[in-house]
Formats: structure tokens, sequence, C-alpha cells
């Protein structure tokens, strides 16, 4: 059996969908599973065993009409069996069409029903605390009756040698081993998504208030003028707790990085999602015009929680559409001051840093 699971878009959304292709590899051990992703998402998948072939979305292939086709053509001389369709957009329509799959899989939607042979609903509302985010990407396996006990959580798989060189630079930047260290995810992949950056400093100073850690700071070096400023706002005595140089020199690094850390704080996105995978507790700051019933994944009131300005201020969010939200997002962060969840930040921080 020959399947293919499609996922463009971010790092969140490509390492959520692979618990597709771990399922589908507990279901059929000796199947072919291959995986098409956009090349800058390919770090979280690397020793993903559930995964044979991982075919690259280029970006040649969103220039070109004529490379969407080649690529379209390399899918269907593949002959799949199966094809689940995580994305579901106008980019993947094309590559379903010609896939010429015997089973094609994706999300009921109006006015492409008729590009699968299953469709399955586009759940508005979780139902367990898994969130959304999973429970639609488990959702896409129903059709095939999987003779199995489903596992939600998304892996990531962190080499030895890797974790030997993380450590290496926790020695090189004399990390203080006694101390538990937590990871501040501290810019979202865009303005709309980033708690504004004085806020967070305060986010950073209840940590270092609420317990002796150490403190590093997740950003690209394109990101240091703000990674700066925030360390700037930030109080002297919590400054002498930030290893701000401490960082991964590409995503396989971060992620090893972050394995060697206890806890993550900060904006909702992908170094989030990959912490969760690494088993790590997690406090997320959700963007006001992002839905939390998504992206609130594993939510348990201990080791992951999450905060919206929903949750505080519900009267800012009446009949207000996604497009509205988006357009107000920047005021509405300014409504969404550290205190209206101090409390809630620092019983996230007792029940995850003990050192017992």
């Amino acid at each position: 059996m020959k399947i293919l699971v499609i996922q463009q878009k971010m790092i969140g959304d490509v390492l959520v969908s692979s618990i597709i292709c771990n399922n589908l590899r507990r279901a059929y051990p000796n199947a072919q599973i291959d995986y098409l992703v956009y090349e800058s998402t390919t770090p979280v998948l690397e020793g993903n065993t559930s995964i044979d072939n991982i075919i690259l979305f280029e970006q040649k292939h969103r220039d070109s009409k004529k490379e969407l086709l080649n690529l379209a053509l390399q899918i269907r001389s593949e002959k799949y069996d199966v094809l689940i369709d995580a994305y579901s957009k106008l980019e993947s329509w094309l590559l379903v069409l010609f896939s010429g799959a015997k089973r094609k899989i994706s999300y009921k939607k109006k006015g492409r029903t008729f590009l699968y042979t299953d469709s399955v609903p586009f759940e508005a509302f979780p139902k367990t605390s898994l969130g959304l985010a999973i429970e639609r990407r488990l959702s896409l396996l129903e059709p095939l009756n999987l003779n199995i006990k489903t596992d939600p959580i998304p892996k990531l798989f962190v080499t030895k040698e890797e974790n030997q060189v993380a450590k290496a630079v926790f020695e090189k930047h004399q990390v203080k081993d006694d101390r538990k260290t937590v990871m501040i995810s501290l810019l979202g992949s865009e303005k709309l998504k980033t708690y504004p950056l004085e806020y967070m400093a305060k986010i950073v100073d209840t940590i270092s208030d609420n317990g002796d850690m150490n403190i590093l700071f997740n950003y690209f070096p394109k990101q240091i003028e703000e990674a700066r400023t925030i360390f700037n706002y930030c109080k002297p005595s919590t400054q002498k707790k930030i290893y701000f140089d401490l960082l991964g020199n590409d995503l396989r690094g971060f992620i090893a990085i972050m394995n060697q850390c206890d806890l993550i704080v900060g904006n909702d996105g992908g170094a989030i999602n990959m912490a969760k995978a690494l088993n790590k507790p997690s406090f997320t700051i959700f963007s006001p015009w992002i839905e939390k019933k998504i992206w609130a994944t594993f939510e348990d009131g201990i080791l992951n929680q999450s905060v919206h300005l929903n949750d505080y201020k519900p009267g800012l969010f009446t009949s207000k559409t996604e497009k509205e939200l988006k357009n107000n997002a920047l005021a509405l962060y300014q409504e969404f001051e550290p205190t209206l969840f101090e409390n809630k930040l620092k019983s996230f921080l007792i029940e995850n840093n003990s050192n017992g």
C-alpha cells in the first residue's frame, strides 16, 4: 500500500499533521508513507520512521503553474492507493485532482467534495482536551477504519549527538544546572501574533520573581532588536538570569536546546508546538484574533495551560468576525495586560517548577 499525506503550511501544522503518518504506520507497518510539506518545515520530521519519503513543495511550485503541474504528474506516477489532504486549499487541489489515487480523503468543505472519495466533517468545536488542531487531523483517519488505538501526540526525535551538542552549549554559557530552565517563546511568527514587548518583559519578570530559574530567549538573529528591547525592559534582577546569547544555530539546534529545558512560556507558535512534542510543560499566550479552541492542545490545567483575551474580557469579542479581530489585533493586545493572568502564570510555575 502507498499513502501520501499532504500538509503545506507552517512548522506547527506540519508537526501536528505528522500524527496522521504516525498512526498510519501503526496500522499499516509495511505501507509506503510519504509526506508532502514546505521545504522550511522538514527539520521537525527528522528521525521520524513513520515517514518513508518527504516530498518538497518548493517556492517554484507556487511561482510557476508549469512546475506545479510537474509536481502533480510526479505524484501521479507514484500511483498512490490513498491520499490524505490535511491542507485542502487551492495549492493541494490540483495535486489531488491529478493524483489518480484510489481513495482521496479530506475535510468536507463546500464546492470541493467532488475532488475526494471521502469527506469528513470539519468540526467547529473540540470534543476533548486534545484541541481542534489534533481532533481534526485524527478525523481524517476515520474513513480508513484503522484497527488501532490512535496516538494523538506529535513526536520529535532528538539524536544523542544533538543532545550532547546542546549540553555543551549550556556548559559554554555556564547555565546553572541546579536550576530549572525556562524557554521564552519571545516573538510570534508576525507582529499580529506577538504579545506586546513591554508586556512580555513583565511576564519574564514574573517568572524571575517566582523561582530561581535560568531564562532562555527564543528568537531568530533577525529579531535581535525586539529581543534586546524586551531584555532592556526587564528588571536588573531578571536580566541576571537571562542567557541572552544562548541560541540554536538552526531549527534542529533549537529543538535540542528546548529538549534541555524544563518548560516553555510565551507566544503561541511553532516553538510551543515543538516543546509540547518534547513533552515539556507549556504556558501559551494567544493572539486576540487566533481561535484558542484550535491550538490550545492537550490542555489539562497543569502541564499545558493557555490564556486568551476572550477569557478575561469576552465583551470585546461579541459579534466580531475573525477579520475584524485581526484588523484590531494590536489594539486588543494592549487590553491584554499581564496582570489579568499573573496569578494563573504563578500557579503554573509552582506546579511545574518543583525540583523534587
